[in-house]
């Protein structure tokens, strides 16, 4: 008897942001006032974004304030605390968190994301960034911000420190035998004697290895060095493409990286971002675009613009184009890919400040996109058929509507088209993704 092989389907992950990836969503009537730190309004989002069958949701996170707090919503919750939570409101749904590799040290890191794959039944997924910028730097007694090759060298040797502790414990190590009064395998618990450039940390970790062996390992630069940096350890990979041509280009060239470094390229799923301000008609849901543009106030994100080039915002003038001799990439210590896609899209479509201003209010670089449920899933399907996607990072402009009309409106579609599951199938992140349970290096090669 033969099987009909199972029709690969896409990924959806849903990037959680207080009242919206719109800078102006907050002004909006529906947005709860205290939307940063109500765990309620965050619970509500995740059993959202589960009813739609999602594989999961995603925190950022950054160790500065971030933005002008006299301007726009600047709270932020830890977000492992807040997905603890979350996984005791949930059921099915994966949870990811963003934590620093440069403002954190790996044992701590390790354990805190041990146990929420714990609390969780396996659901866990860490977001690794290298944090840029200078104001972020001065909170951890540095002057300035590490140099961008330095980071990801100590991002590399951290998630090698942090694999070797999720490792530390054999999957057979506690056998709870209460006759003998043998709780775990002593043997089959093993120091790492990690001695490394910058870090040196014996183990063993003080939590058994976690359901999913360790959780999804998810990156999300893409300059030359981050896209190195995924290719080699990242499972997931979060990036901002504008166009599809882009889009075709990042996903050959990661997968590539990939393949030359001995993995298999399914085994990374690539997820741009996409912010999709959805109506019934197209003229709708530009209408909804329009009114969130105009709520934008021009002077603070002119402000937020010029931080971002490395330029005074004395330079920009709003009605404009960006002045030629801006800094180039090279000498951009901070988020290079995403410096790069700003300059980028303002140079192709020949955009004003203002215009650019109104371009990034919605996702900061990534791709907006205004129309009815079925352009949307139309434009979703068009990039994963060609190439260009394993699935999407969602990011709806306001919250809770934005995510509420996505899942009952463009998931339906997408399920119609056999792109999507109807109902989950696995217990895990991993699972949803249809990655394996990494083996344990220390022991599973042990005879």
């Amino acid at each position: 008897m033969t099987t009909t092989p199972e029709r690969k389907q896409l990924h959806l992950n849903a990037f959680l942001m207080s009242t919206g990836h719109h800078e102006a969503s907050w002004r909006l009537p529906e947005s709860p006032a205290d939307a940063e730190t109500d765990i309620e309004h965050y619970k509500n989002l995740a059993r959202i974004a589960e009813r739609g069958r999602l594989d999961s949701v995603f925190l950022a996170d950054s160790p500065v304030l971030m933005g002008d707090p006299g301007r726009r919503p600047a709270s932020k919750l830890e977000p492992t605390v807040l997905l603890t939570a979350l996984a005791g409101a949930t059921r099915r749904i994966g949870l990811i968190a963003t934590a620093s590799t440069s403002y954190n040290e790996p044992y701590n890191l390790a354990r805190r994301f041990a146990s929420l794959d714990h609390v969780s039944g396996g659901r866990a997924g860490w977001n690794i960034v290298t944090t840029a910028g200078a104001d972020a730097a001065r909170n951890f007694g540095l002057d300035d911000t590490p140099l961008h090759r330095d980071r990801y060298r100590r991002a590399a040797e951290f998630v090698e420190v942090s694999t070797k502790l999720w490792d530390s414990w054999a999957d057979d190590a506690v056998i709870a035998d209460k006759d003998r009064g043998v709780h775990a395998v002593a043997e089959r618990v093993r120091g790492i004697g990690h001695r490394g450039e910058f870090f040196r940390v014996d183990g063993p970790l003080n939590v058994q290895r976690s359901p999913q062996g360790y959780p999804l390992l998810v990156q999300a630069g893409s300059s030359e060095d981050g896209k190195d940096f995924a290719a080699r350890y990242a499972e997931a990979v979060f990036t901002a493409q504008q166009t599809l041509e882009e889009g075709i280009a990042f996903y050959k060239d990661v997968k590539e990286r990939a393949t030359a470094l001995g993995r298999d390229p399914g085994g990374i799923k690539i997820l741009p971002g996409i912010v999709p301000v959805i109506g019934d008609t197209e003229a709708e849901a530009r209408a909804l675009d329009a009114e969130l543009e105009y709520l934008i106030v021009p002077e603070y994100a002119k402000r937020q613009l010029a931080k971002q080039l490395r330029i005074d915002s004395d330079d920009l003038d709003l009605d404009d184009e960006l002045p030629e001799d801006i800094p180039g990439e090279d000498d951009i210590e901070g988020a290079k890919s995403r410096y790069t896609l700003i300059v980028e899209l303002a140079r192709r479509e020949r955009l004003t400040v203002r215009e650019l201003i109104g371009r990034l209010g919605g996702g900061r670089g990534h791709r907006t996109f205004a129309g009815t449920a079925e352009q949307v899933a139309d434009t979703i399907e068009h990039w994963y058929g060609s190439g260009a996607a394993d699935g999407f990072n969602i990011m709806p402009a306001v919250l809770p509507s934005g995510l509420e009309v996505f899942v009952d409106r463009v998931v339906p579609i997408l399920q119609e088209r056999g792109l999507f599951r109807t109902e989950y199938t696995a217990g895990t992140l991993r699972g949803h993704y249809g990655l394996p349970r990494p083996a344990n290096r220390l022991f599973d090669a042990v005879p």
